[in-house]
């Protein structure tokens, strides 16, 4: 494979340009056509001599993803299937809101956490995806929807901090001003909780969000809903989060699948807000989303809403998420490899 462009810091791209013989500015013009105009084709580089540009197609790549297919919710949500350069496949999707668009991105083809209820992992991980691959998804959002993405979530397929160097590395891309200059504030990376990656990760001092997908507020009942939570025991991941907010003083989100019968009683949401307390952390209830391999059920709207007042009335900041592209598996816990579904929408 090629080099990929969307891989390489400013400083790494200015060194291939040299090593190929060309002026360093060359690489400056790149990154504004790429980073500043969204423009990932060599051909279109205008200011590049029309002799260079396949040239430099030859030697590197900005796109190694195909779309293969997408859909288009009811509510503006925009699915995608990317087929990569070795014919894996992942899903991310672009989310509309106002002035707002949110790219929910992969960092892992399939995914090895076996979350029972998340179609991601019915197929096991299958390999992570680069720096390069995971920032790609963006100007494949961009592109799709014509119009900038301001808000990126690394909540799309795979575990990110199990591929934590790639998914430092884009985060780092996504918040350079001198490429795609997002605000870290608009930047939330979510985990199942693996409490050595997020110390890591509060090392690093990335001014991003973190969100844990809890789930369960016991060992037992996340070791039932998450298999490999079994490896990380909730204090474990507590106290990583408290890390985590000791070293920004920004509050951690909790996300919080509710299912109908297992995790929306009384005695769960009383635990649930001892450990929110702890953190000083918002809680973002999600209802279930169906998947292929059904095992559970979606609360009611007046269940979900009746367990969101038991949070508040002990104090807890809580929101209930309102499900986005669910008419085309486009909602949380919905992403699959699969590209043998119909085509709905373009």
């Amino acid at each position: 494979m090629m080099k990929h462009v969307l891989d390489m810091t400013v400083g790494e791209l200015t060194a291939e340009i040299q090593r190929l013989g060309l002026p360093a500015y060359r690489a400056r013009q790149i990154g504004t056509w790429l980073w500043q105009k969204g423009v990932t084709d060599f051909g279109e580089m205008t200011d590049l001599p029309a002799e260079l540009r396949p040239r430099l197609a030859g030697e590197m790549t900005i796109r190694s993803a195909q779309v293969a297919d997408q859909r288009l919710a009811t509510d503006g949500t925009r699915k995608l299937l990317l087929q990569l350069h070795d014919d894996e496949s992942v899903e991310t999707v672009g989310i509309p809101a106002g002035k707002r668009t949110t790219a929910c991105v992969s960092t892992q083809v399939g995914c090895a956490m076996g979350c029972k209820f998340c179609a991601t992992g019915l197929d096991g991980l299958r390999r992570n995806l680069s720096a390069g691959e995971i920032v790609e998804q963006v100007f494949h959002v961009q592109r799709a929807m014509r119009r900038r993405v301001t808000n990126v979530v690394f909540m799309g397929m795979g575990e990110p901090l199990a591929n934590y160097g790639a998914t430092v590395a884009a985060v780092r891309a996504l918040i350079d001003p001198h490429r795609l200059g997002i605000s870290g504030r608009r930047v939330t990376v979510s985990t199942v909780g693996l409490p050595r990656q997020i110390r890591r990760l509060a090392s690093e001092r990335l001014p991003i969000t973190l969100a844990i997908s809890l789930h369960a507020p016991s060992d037992a009942l996340r070791r039932e809903l998450i298999p490999a939570a079994a490896r990380w025991p909730l204090a474990d991941v507590i106290a990583a989060a408290e890390r985590f907010y000791d070293s920004r003083h920004r509050e951690v989100t909790l996300e919080y699948v509710l299912l109908s019968g297992v995790n929306d009683g009384k005695l769960c949401a009383e635990a649930l807000s001892k450990i929110a307390r702890r953190l000083r952390c918002n809680v973002n209830l999600i209802g279930y989303n169906p998947i292929p391999v059904p095992a559970y059920e979606r609360p009611s709207d007046e269940a979900m809403a009746a367990f969101a007042d038991r949070l508040a009335c002990r104090g807890v900041n809580v929101h209930v998420r309102r499900p986005r592209g669910s008419d085309v598996a486009a909602a949380c816990g919905q992403l699959r490899r699969s590209a043998d579904r119909p085509r709905q929408g373009s």
